[in-house]
């Protein structure tokens, strides 16, 4: 097995397609047993879900194509703008071995998987696999019209043996107009990432929940260390 390359930090991202997602879980308790114990759940207990897609290597510095989804549980503390929640990886499904290397020095509990994301009329249908076999499956109404042009940093938090680290994550993105969550279907009742599934009726977070065709990023951005996991 060749060695995979060394990448520097930090990696860029531009003009993929993203579909994020956020909603209230069936079961709070089993998410917050995720969580190192020194960090605390937002007060609404909510998880989130991002799922992409990298067409082409021309679209990243050293990733190449790629697919990804990761999800996990928004946390009491914030990124830079003081009021977007940051956020914790439970799971990190990616398709390329060099981006989950990357990752994974960096605390990210990164494991094989694809994500498809399927755009017929005004549908978008986003589905996670590991090994072939649909693991989760979004489906969204979106328009193909972009509203507005959104900039910021997301925060996500990493465990790295006994520390935490975060990371804040520049991004550039175009959200379509119109955008509606249909379903959000955990498919796999034996598979860990079932204790992130979503309530009954579905309750989405619209403020944390897009569609968009070009979103833009850098991975990682600025790390800090946050003190003891314990």
């Amino acid at each position: 097995m060749s060695e995979l390359p060394k990448l520097a930090a930090p990696q860029l991202v531009v003009n993929s397609r993203m579909l994020y997602t956020s909603w209230i879980p069936a079961d709070p308790g089993a998410c917050r047993d995720l969580l190192p114990p020194a960090l605390r759940p937002a007060p609404n207990g909510a998880v989130y879900m991002n799922q992409y897609v990298v067409d082409s290597a021309e679209q990243s510095v050293n990733f190449g194509a790629y697919t990804l989804t990761y999800l996990g549980l928004d946390l009491d503390s914030f990124a830079p703008d003081g009021v977007t929640p940051a956020r914790f990886f439970t799971h990190y499904f990616n398709s390329s071995s060099i981006v989950r290397a990357y990752v994974s020095e960096r605390g990210v509990p990164a494991s094989p998987g694809s994500t498809e994301l399927e755009l017929h009329a005004h549908t978008l249908t986003a589905t996670t696999s590991i090994a072939g076999k649909p693991l989760i499956r979004t489906r969204a109404k979106v328009s193909k019209k972009i509203g507005t042009t959104v900039a910021g940093h997301l925060k996500y938090v990493t465990r790295i043996g006994d520390r935490l680290v975060g990371g804040n994550y520049p991004y550039i993105g175009e959200l379509v107009d119109e955008f509606v969550v249909q379903s959000i279907e955990f498919l796999d009742k034996t598979h860990p990432v079932y204790a992130l599934r979503p309530a009954s009726p579905l309750q989405v977070l619209p403020a944390a929940s897009f569609y968009s065709p070009r979103d833009s990023f850098v991975y990682p951005g600025g790390v800090e260390d946050m003190g003891p996991a314990e």
